[in-house]
């Protein structure tokens, strides 16, 4: 039996973050792995919990908690059922512990940061496809994630 690993997965409830999900869960994630869902809000968000956190990110968020809408509320969370689901699955099928961590700022320098700060293992990271041009003038989450990060990192497209 392998060691249980920590896995960092991105998520901004956009399709591709979503798809990010669904790959780690069908191809990475394995038994007893803890699953670190890793969101990056804006720093002009005004959750109220913000204030408390802002500079280390919210304490870890266990997924029982994160389906509660009071919950997402305080952290400025999309409650999203899709991606709950997937949680619940890979959870009880894996018996992977899931928890959230939400971040404001810079995802590209949050999500590094996240790496740090949660000793993880690898980290899952969605690409929205930018083209050449598009990437240069608004930069590349997952680019600047592959280059800094102090762990492996898979860009799912």
């Amino acid at each position: 039996m392998s060691k249980a690993r920590t896995i960092g997965i991105a998520m901004d409830y956009s399709p591709t973050s979503k798809s990010a999900l669904k790959w780690a869960i069908d191809n990475l994630i394995e038994s007893e792995d803890t699953i670190y869902i890793i969101i990056v809000l804006s720093p002009k968000s005004d959750p109220v919990n913000k204030k408390l956190f802002a500079d280390t990110g919210s304490p870890l968020i266990p997924l029982i908690e994160l389906k509660e809408v009071d919950v997402c509320k305080k952290y400025g969370i999309t409650a999203d059922p899709e991606v709950f689901e997937m949680l619940e699955t890979v959870a009880s099928t894996k018996k992977a512990k899931v928890e959230a961590k939400v971040y404001w700022g810079d995802p590209r320098e949050k999500l590094c940061e996240a790496v740090d700060h949660l000793k993880l293992d690898s980290i899952v990271v969605g690409s929205r496809g930018l083209g050449a041009l598009k990437r240069v003038f608004l930069g590349s989450v997952s680019n600047h994630v592959v280059e800094n990060a102090t762990c492996p990192v898979t860009v799912v497209k």
